[in-house]
């Protein structure tokens, strides 16, 4: 069994006033992000900026797409990838792109397949006896799944093709995941040791265990939570951004969600802002996450949000 590369929370850069955290959430909530983020910049309220990022899942997938290319680049890749789309004004959408589409399940999955993952994670969870537990079930499970035929190699350069850049951002950059056989958590950073393909493609790997570094690794949402905002402690703004709404499929007391992560960051000194997708547009998210073809309509939604709220996060963010 190879070394586990070395975990990044002991690297908070000194510097970080700013954290900007972007949750998991599927196909959809990548393409979420990527609108929320180039709506803000369009209107003036960029926050790409930050200190530090923290990508989770489709999130750690838009943290790596970021340091690459500005948001509305990729938002204009997103919307180019459904024919009759909805484009931006060109002086709202930037230049044109190729970029592949980006965001984890961008290749289309049945309804049937991700209706089943989900219930196999839901008896893990009614079984478990604490998160760590849980993590250690859902790891043996993903293990299991992979021990025929591992489909890391394959979903590495699926991944890799998502990314602008195969480099490490010049921003610290956590990206989180979890040790599918010890079922410890772990955040990636570029001093890590590892590819930025392989830190993403590791935090996207919510169905198989993800093998890379001599090492094999599930999602970064079994972690702390779809956002992992807990590693935001210390700095004075903390904008996360959760296609999720900050909900958690764990039972309350285990304080999986952002409610709980966020009263523990305010009761730190820091100042947080959460923004979720608007209630009419849930439908793109939850059992919806994986359909690639919602992708455009998820950006759009995103798009207009990060319009209408730019003037109060520009605020908070100076």
């Amino acid at each position: 069994m190879g070394r586990a590369p070395l975990d990044a929370t002991d690297r908070m850069p000194s510097g970080g006033r700013r954290a900007l955290v972007l949750g998991g959430g599927g196909s959809t909530g990548n393409a979420w992000l990527i609108g929320v983020l180039a709506g803000l910049a369009q209107a003036g309220a960029a926050v790409t900026d930050a200190d530090l990022v923290i990508g989770t899942s489709a999130g750690s997938t838009a943290a790596a797409q970021i340091g690459g290319a500005d948001p509305a680049t990729l938002l204009a890749a997103i919307l180019e990838t459904s024919a009759g789309s909805p484009a931006l004004p060109a002086a709202q959408a930037g230049p044109p792109t190729s970029l592949a589409a980006s965001g984890p399940g961008s290749s289309r999955r049945p309804d049937g397949v991700v209706a089943n993952h989900l219930e196999r994670i839901d008896r893990i969870i009614a079984v478990a006896k604490d998160p760590a537990d849980m993590r250690r079930r859902v790891g043996a499970s993903a293990l299991d799944l992979s021990s025929d035929v591992d489909p890391s190699p394959r979903w590495r350069a699926t991944v890799a093709a998502r990314l602008p850049s195969q480099d490490w951002p010049e921003r610290a950059t956590f990206i989180t995941a979890v040790d599918a056989r010890t079922g410890e958590p772990v955040v990636f950073d570029r001093h890590s040791g590892l590819d930025l393909a392989d830190a993403v493609a590791a935090s996207c790997s919510s169905g198989f265990a993800y093998s890379a570094g001599g090492n094999a690794y599930i999602d970064g949402g079994y972690r702390a939570g779809a956002e992992n905002a807990d590693l935001a402690a210390g700095c004075r703004c903390v904008l996360v951004l959760s296609p999720f709404g900050g909900r958690s499929r764990t039972p309350a007391e285990w304080g999986l969600n952002l409610a709980v992560q966020a009263a523990a960051l305010r009761a730190g000194g820091s100042s947080v802002e959460t923004v979720f997708p608007a209630a009419d547009e849930e439908h793109l998210f939850g059992a919806s996450a994986m359909n690639p073809a919602l992708r455009p309509a998820a950006a759009s939604a995103g798009y207009r949000q990060g319009l209408d709220m730019a003037e109060k996060l520009r605020k908070f963010w100076s």
